[in-house]
């Protein structure tokens, strides 16, 4: 399993990073936006086939 690689860092949500890419066992994702949350979590039905949800509350868009 790889160490994930996180660049560049283009903001911040909730004082944690957001990052343009992040690959992560061979995979890239892109950055494409906020989730929805509310105080009970962040439901998973707002995510395509093709997305996944990194702490805390972004969604990530699997690169072409």
């Amino acid at each position: 399993m790889q160490k994930p690689v996180y660049v560049p860092n283009i903001g911040t949500h909730f004082g944690k990073p957001i990052y343009k890419t992040i690959e992560s066992n061979g995979i890239k994702y892109d950055y494409d936006r906020k989730a929805q949350c509310d105080e009970d979590g962040c439901p998973l039905q707002q995510l395509a086939h093709n997305e996944i949800l990194f702490n805390p509350g972004l969604i990530y868009k699997k690169a072409s």
